[in-house]
């Protein structure tokens, strides 16, 4: 059975593209579809496979600027070839559940999110002070008026949903008007894991010896991630900040910051791990699909101090596991911080929370959803 797997783009490891590599784990020989693709941008994994891209690919800094070739996207992904695979299954954020399958083919869509921008999150992407008034109002609003449109009269392409939290499900329900299936997300909880006998001489222990004030940030620096917030709460806790990580956003951050916040770019997955270990608590300002790195930093024991909305509510115990912060504000984040320095926390209850979202759970899971698609019916929709 010929199988294609289609991604929005490939242009960097994300939790997106985790799903993508967990993907090309089940099906080894699958070809991969995408719009954009800049090469040695994702894992080996995902990188061994054949990769088609669209016609996108071939536009002026499109590896690097994609973005700016939105109102193609519709265009573009319609345009990708399906027509010799019996089974489609896309990893989509954006417009990747709208590929055109053939007849015969069934189509099962992994959601991250309806696309954000599009629906609910204007402001955050195309608001005033981010690309001018005129520009806002008369550009980008009724583009993106359009977009959804769109978006929504293409939920029918695809046979069955997955959803990658209860809070994303919703979503699905709301735009699309489908139900779905909530298949956690893979986490490396081997990999991300406590250590085992910390050595007072280790530089990592060191430093969480020294201080129950050094908090954690790993996200990418794009607007809808609220890392201002982060930075805003940390200064009014008196508290030292690590970010890691880099976008389009990394310039204003750091004029916003102040001399106990560091920005440490994009980090390898050992240093990712040794950060999470050494942190007091890693903070999840902004309201996440699902969220992988919180998951990432419980399996290393340490506990995260997160907005109390979407995915958060499903993967941080509020009280056991991290603290959940009722409001968006700096000052409601720089209690929590607080609170979660003070707090003496059981690494090892931790890290039992985060099993619950394990890569072997997650590839069981998918595994069973295509299984069951196949076995429907041809036309079933669920």
């Amino acid at each position: 059975m010929r199988t294609a797997l289609v991604h929005d783009w490939l242009t960097g490891m994300r939790g997106g593209e985790k799903v993508l590599e967990a993907l090309c784990e089940l099906y080894p020989d699958a070809d991969i579809l995408t719009l954009v693709h800049r090469r040695g941008s994702v894992s080996a994994a995902i990188e061994g496979h054949h990769i088609a891209t669209s016609f996108i690919q071939r536009m002026p800094l499109a590896t690097t600027h994609y973005r700016r070739y939105l109102p193609l996207f519709p265009f573009a992904i319609e345009q990708l070839d399906l027509d010799p695979y019996e089974l489609v299954i896309s990893s989509s954020h954006c417009v990747a559940k709208a590929v055109v399958a053939p007849g015969r083919a069934r189509h099962l869509c992994y959601c991250h999110s309806p696309m954000r921008y599009a629906w609910d999150q204007f402001d955050a992407y195309f608001g005033p002070e981010r690309v001018g008034a005129l520009a806002s109002r008369w550009f980008y609003r009724p583009m993106l008026a359009r977009l959804a449109r769109w978006d929504a009269s293409t939920a029918h392409r695809v046979h069955r949903f997955l959803a990658n939290s209860q809070f994303i499900a919703g979503r699905i329900r709301r735009y699309y008007n489908r139900d779905s299936t909530v298949v956690y997300p893979p986490v490396d909880t081997a990999f991300f894991h406590p250590l085992s006998a910390p050595d007072p001489a280790d530089s990592i222990a060191q430093r969480r010896g020294e201080s129950r004030s050094d908090f954690l940030v790993v996200s990418a620096l794009v607007p809808y991630k609220r890392i201002e917030l982060a930075i805003d709460a940390c200064a009014r806790a008196g508290a030292r900040l690590r970010i890691i990580g880099d976008g389009p956003d990394r310039v204003a951050l750091e004029r916003r910051a102040g001399p106990s916040i560091e920005f440490l770019g994009s980090c390898s997955n050992e240093r990712i791990r040794d950060e999470y270990r050494a942190a007091s608590a890693v903070i999840l300002p902004g309201e996440e699909d699902f969220g992988i790195v919180p998951v990432e930093a419980q399996a290393c024991g340490t506990p995260v101090v997160a907005l109390g909305r979407g995915g958060a509510c499903e993967t941080v115990v509020d009280g056991d596991t991290g603290i959940l912060v009722t409001e968006a504000t700096a000052e409601a984040f720089a209690g929590a911080l607080s609170r979660a320095a003070s707090t003496r926390w059981d690494p090892a209850r931790i890290r039992t929370n985060a099993e619950r979202f394990s890569r072997q759970r997650h590839l069981d899971a998918l595994a069973c959803a295509v299984n069951e698609m196949m076995a429907a019916p041809a036309g079933t929709r669920w």
